[in-house]
């Protein structure tokens, strides 16, 4: 009964031991823990941070998207009738001057019945609608009329968050730069840096690409007139006529022209006749 009673208490006696020596260890691996890494350690934790995709980076620096001002991108087509194209143009230069406006590009011409004028013009995003008004007073029906608003909010606020995401990327790499002290290391992260600097690039010219057509909105202005004053329809029949064989004349010289123009070919197409018909000759003698 004394022996049993002396193992009992040398196995409590025991298991209290290892109790406490697992509190001990367990003690010890946490301090192991909360102690800072070393250097080095520090430095890799540091580059992985900066290796951040484009999408963690960007919801990090993303701006508040309530707070931003709608970006629209208007555009406008307008065809129509005027009595006097050189009285519309000089009514669309007033609304040049008054709007800060500018044109684009302005073509001109005429046709067989009528002559026409298409003017591109860029104003002012907030002038859009006053421009039109003022170039559309004595108009009296539109053949065409074509608004159109793109929003490019979106796609805005995403250009200038990665805008920024890489920005940030690029500051990091430079700190990592600062701090390698191996060349092979040097040469990794400038050839990140050159890569982030072209994706830089591209976004800063995107960005301005739209800050741009969001600040100038683009209107396509189509003016003709069928005013017998300016478009020749005055001509008589027998005019029509003389016409009709001038331009069949020209038809003609242009068409003797371009022959003139493979005259090389002709001539291998000729001389290639002859000798076949010479051979089947020969062979039917």
């Amino acid at each position: 009964m004394r022996l049993i009673l002396f193992y009992t208490t040398l196995l409590t006696v025991l298991q209290g031991c290892n109790k406490s020596s697992e509190t001990q260890d367990d003690k010890i691996v946490s301090t192991e823990l909360m102690a800072p890494p070393p250097k080095e350690e520090a430095v890799e934790a540091a580059y992985d941070v900066a290796e951040l995709t484009d999408s963690d980076a960007a919801v990090v620096s993303s701006p508040d998207q309530t707070t931003v001002t709608p970006k629209i991108i208007k555009t406008g087509t307008l065809r129509f009738e005027t009595a006097d194209l050189n009285e519309s143009f000089l009514q669309i230069q007033k609304a040049l001057v008054k709007h800060k406006a500018s044109i684009q590009n302005d073509d001109s011409g005429k046709d067989y019945a009528s002559s026409y004028r298409n003017v591109t013009v860029r104003v002012p995003n907030a002038s859009f609608d006053a421009f039109i008004a003022d170039i559309s007073q004595g108009v009296k029906h539109f053949d065409r009329k074509e608004i159109s608003a793109e929003d490019v909010t979106e796609e805005y606020v995403d250009v200038e968050a990665r805008l920024k995401a890489k920005k940030i990327l690029e500051k990091r790499y430079f700190e990592l730069l600062s701090k390698a002290n191996k060349v092979s290391e040097m040469l990794e992260i400038e050839r990140e840096l050159s890569k982030i600097r072209e994706e830089i690039e591209a976004k800063e010219g995107r960005l301005k690409y739209l800050q741009h057509q969001v600040a100038m909105s683009t209107i396509h202005l189509e003016m003709y007139t069928n005013n017998p004053s300016e478009s020749g329809a005055t001509v008589s029949y027998f005019g029509k006529m003389g016409n009709a064989m001038k331009d069949g004349f020209n038809n003609i010289a242009t068409f003797f022209l371009g022959i003139l123009n493979i005259w090389p070919f002709i001539l291998i197409f000729v001389i290639l006749i002859v000798f076949l018909r010479r051979r089947f000759k020969k062979k039917t003698a």
